[in-house]
């Protein structure tokens, strides 16, 4: 409603009293207008060819205006006066450019739209200014009146304030906004998921009497994979995507397969069980696949929406990537095991790797002292360089050459160490001419200092010490030593 230049109040004698005590008492903002003039412009404009009114209004907007200045208010009602805060009619009539502003001009168009097109009613949602300023949201409905159809020069229109239900709606859109971003821009990967069907399947197998959960999966492996494929994910955020590699969405949704398969398994069993006793919020680190295959470990947490515990169907995962964590914990504990020179299990693995097989065996075990040949006079001649690069082949040839169950570790500056549970003396005896063929081919590659090993083994049957079989394998070691020295000197004479 857009009204141009106010004309006296409209007489009510051919209403009745009546009608007018109703039209002025009536708790709602009711207004009487004139839209003859309007009529009387939209004619001529289809005379001009006119029919998209719509876009023939977008197109300048003053056409709006001249659509306005075509409306009369004829009369308001006293409600009228109280909402729009105005003493008297003619107030509220010369002041309609500060009650008619701003951001109505969309629903104006509309209302004429709908007159336009043949309808005798016309309804819209707008924004109206109080004389005083006060923004107010409105429901708009208007009606010619019956008997005036073909001059529209009586238009009754009714006004309900809606402020503070748009109010409402507006708080509630701009919480739900809210909520949307900090769900899409966590720093944190989000995932909405339902489930209900897996809910649905643990009652069945409760029902079947199984009360032991976690013997039930032992027993039956196959049930954690249908309830894995029974995972229904509803949403993800934008941080999921950069974590699990996935260009959009919708990618993502479909290979979900690629994302929960593998090492998973164990991890979402585990969390089955937790589900199975009630537990509804859980904290875990489980194993996840990236679309371009790498392994993502994550720190998830696990809690069902507050008001869907009956059913699990709205459930919240929040998902840390604790990759770069877990490859630095794996470092550490490789480095507490391993040598960094040689890349062979260090002294603290040999000594608790001799506890454990005194322990448990199995028997017989044998092992292989092995020790590295002219390492002193190398580091001597030509640097401790080149003596690392010497001990670098060592590690090469003993990786190579003594395979699982056997172990290989450096225990000294140039001794390693073989222990090899379950075997006998000649799988040892097998081990060290392995050890000598690969010895020949990596001095065949290398060029620079000859690779020499003088080893010695023995074996430990059960009942038996561990240290008196090291003790032998170490003498005997030294004697293959002493006998390679001597050749040595005798080939120099």
């Amino acid at each position: 409603m857009q009204p141009g230049s106010p004309t006296p109040p409209a007489s009510f004698e051919t209403m009745g009293v009546a009608l007018f005590d109703f039209f002025d008492l009536t708790p709602t903002s009711l207004w009487l207008e004139d839209y003859s003039q309007l009529r009387a412009l939209f004619e001529r404009w289809r005379a001009e060819g006119v029919t998209d009114l719509r876009r023939f209004l977008e197109e300048d907007t003053k056409r709006v205006a001249a659509c306005s200045a075509c409306i009369r208010v004829l009369k308001v009602n006293r409600h009228t006066l109280a909402l729009y805060r105005a003493q008297s009619f003619d107030e509220l009539v010369s002041r309609l450019d500060h009650v008619l502003r701003d951001d109505m001009l969309e629903a104006h168009v509309d209302e004429l739209v709908q007159m336009w097109s043949g309808k005798t009613s016309f309804e819209s949602k707008s924004v109206n200014y109080t004389l005083d300023g006060r923004r107010l949201d409105i429901l708009l409905k208007g009606v010619i009146l019956p008997g005036h159809e073909a001059q529209w020069d009586r238009v009754l229109v009714a006004i309900d304030d809606i402020t503070e239900l748009e109010d409402a709606r507006r708080r509630a859109t701009a919480s739900e906004q809210y909520a949307r971003g900090v769900f899409e821009y966590a720093p944190v990967s989000l995932w909405i998921e339902n489930f209900s069907s897996i809910k649905v399947l643990l009652e069945e197998v409760r029902m079947q009497g199984i009360t032991d959960f976690r013997t039930f999966t032992d027993v039956h492996p196959e049930f954690v994979e249908r309830c894995m494929a029974e995972i229904q994910v509803l949403d993800v955020n934008q941080y999921t995507l950069g974590m699990f590699k996935s260009p959009d969405k919708a990618t993502l949704l479909s290979r979900l397969p690629d994302v929960f398969r593998d090492d998973m398994r164990p991890h979402f069993r585990e969390q089955l069980i937790d589900l199975w006793e009630g537990r509804i919020f859980q904290q875990r680190e489980v194993v996840n696949y990236a679309l371009d295959g790498n392994e993502v470990n994550v720190h998830l947490q696990f809690s069902v929406f507050p008001g869907h515990e009956e059913h699990w169907d709205l459930v919240l995962l929040a998902l840390t990537d604790i990759t770069a964590r877990k490859k630095a914990e794996m470092y550490l504990e490789y480095l507490g095991k391993h040598d960094v020179l040689t890349k062979l299990k260090n002294r603290s693995f040999y000594v608790d790797e001799l506890n454990r097989l005194e322990r448990k065996g199995p028997f017989p075990v044998s092992a292989i002292i092995v020790d590295l040949n002219n390492l002193k006079a190398v580091n001597d001649q030509l640097g401790h360089a080149a003596g690392d690069a010497l001990l670098r082949r060592a590690g090469e040839v003993l990786s190579k050459a003594v395979q699982k169950p056997f172990q290989t570790a450096r225990i000294g500056g140039d001794e390693f160490a073989v222990l090899m549970p379950g075997a006998d003396a000649r799988d040892a005896e097998v081990a060290m001419e392995s050890i000598v063929k690969l010895v020949e081919l990596n001095n065949q590659f290398y060029t620079g200092p000859r690779l020499s090993f003088s080893m010695g083994s023995a074996t430990c049957e059960k009942g038996t010490r561990l240290e008196d079989m090291l003790r032998a394998a170490d003498k005997a070691m030294y004697e293959n030593k002493r006998n390679h020295y001597e050749t040595v000197n005798n080939v120099g004479r």
